[in-house]
């Protein structure tokens, strides 16, 4: 008999994904009602880290696949011999 994982079945990833959305809201509602100790003037803008973090791993991506995928590909013939 195949031993049953957590992720196997749908109500349990449903479940983790109702949690994880539900503590990204607490947090984004929370950054409201922290005060920041800000050196710039742009860090103490609403959800200013979370816009931040998103945008950058969007660009990491993006520079990923575009410019260092390219660098770094091999022909398909490359390890025939």
């Amino acid at each position: 008999m195949k031993k049953q994982h957590i992720f196997d079945k749908p109500e349990n990833v449903q479940r983790l994904l109702r949690i994880f959305f539900s503590s990204l809201a607490v947090l984004l509602i929370g950054d409201f009602f922290v005060h920041k100790h800000a050196f710039f003037g742009w860090e103490s803008w609403p959800e200013f880290y979370a816009v931040y973090g998103f945008v950058a791993c969007v660009v990491l991506v993006l520079i990923s696949k575009y410019v260092l995928r390219p660098l770094v590909m091999r022909d398909e013939e490359y390890y025939d011999d």
